[in-house]
């Protein structure tokens, strides 16, 4: 184990947008940071499908004062990849990529972080913890006979294998409607499956109309307030919630998109409080500080169970929150 001795004012653990506004707002401060990842710098983007364009502005992404140009109203993940990139790189934020947090520790007054890279196992420490891990690398999982089957995905990156294949879509929500929509155009045999009664208020109003019309003219079939109940290798089995009857369909993939919720267990390691109803961890939302003095929250991970609460133009305000706290002290 290589042990490094200098100890940071703040370590934060998870390098996406609001991981990166934690750094950017230290670097500000006059605070020495260091950021770890399991993964590249904004790993969950790198992610998302390859042609996705955002919801928002780019006015709204924008982090540490730095101008977020692009070519179109909304931005690519090409220009949001390029974009976090270029704000690392100008704040000069010191990213460990491919270093996976094991553990975190009291030690003394601070916290000793033990984390495994591609040199082996380091021990790192610091005055102040931020826990800025995200939700996309845990989906809300199907818990039905079958979902193990490697036709299930629970990420969608883009349309071309499924060509000329049986696909059922799950879900009614953005990367819902998106991935059918994407499937059907380049020839894929898609069906929805949605335990509500339409498409999600949510989706993002130029698709709405689009993912409406191809189910009204039958393009894509829907079963609304239907759930999925088994998978085999060759269909599925959803059942109606309303009557009990069911229905199998010919199948050669599932696309689950469920959803992603935050994984609390290294909040729950260093003793953080996480309400048992909403998932939320208690913090103060001044300061985003939880009942652990020194351990800190910053971005969806905030939200528990409702992850659409926090996006990267709130999730990146809790940064200079974070900085102005530890400065203070």
């Amino acid at each position: 184990m290589t042990i490094h001795p200098d100890e940071h004012d703040i370590a934060v653990i998870g390098a996406g947008p609001c991981g990166l506004a934690v750094g950017v707002a230290a670097r500000q401060a006059g605070l020495s940071c260091l950021h770890f990842d399991r993964g590249a710098i904004t790993q969950a983007m790198l992610d998302h499908p390859t042609y996705v364009t955002y919801f928002s502005g780019p006015e709204k992404l924008e982090v540490g004062g730095i101008p977020f140009t692009t070519s179109g109203d909304k931005p690519s993940r090409r220009e949001a990849l390029r974009y976090y990139r270029k704000v690392a790189e100008f704040y000069r934020l010191d990213v460990r990529q491919y270093e996976d947090v094991l553990d975190v520790a009291r030690d003394g007054g601070g916290f000793a972080l033990r984390t495994v890279g591609r040199g082996g196992e380091h021990l790192h420490r610091a005055r102040n913890v931020v826990v800025a891990t995200g939700y996309y690398d845990n989906p809300r999982r199907l818990e039905i006979p079958g979902a193990d089957l490697p036709k299930v995905k629970y990420y969608f990156d883009e349309p071309y294998p499924y060509w000329k294949q049986d696909v059922v879509v799950v879900g009614g929500g953005n990367s819902s409607s998106d991935a059918a929509l994407l499937c059907w155009r380049e020839g894929a045999r898609v069906t929805l499956v949605h335990i509500f009664d339409g498409i999600d208020r949510g989706v993002k109003p130029w698709v709405r109309p689009d993912i409406e019309n191809r189910i009204t003219e039958g393009s894509i079939p829907a079963l609304w307030r239907h759930r999925l109940i088994e998978i085999r290798p060759d269909c599925v089995v959803a059942e109606s919630l309303e009557t009990g009857d069911l229905t199998t369909l010919p199948n050669d993939w599932v696309l689950a998109m469920t959803g992603y919720e935050p994984d609390p267990r290294l909040l729950r390691t260093l003793g953080v409080t996480i309400d048992a109803v909403t998932g939320v961890p208690v913090h103060d939302p001044t300061t985003m500080e939880t009942d652990v003095p020194g351990v800190f929250v910053a971005g969806v991970v905030v939200s528990g169970h409702d992850a659409n609460k926090i996006f990267i133009e709130n999730g990146k305000l809790h940064g200079p929150l974070i900085a102005a706290t530890v400065a203070e002290r």
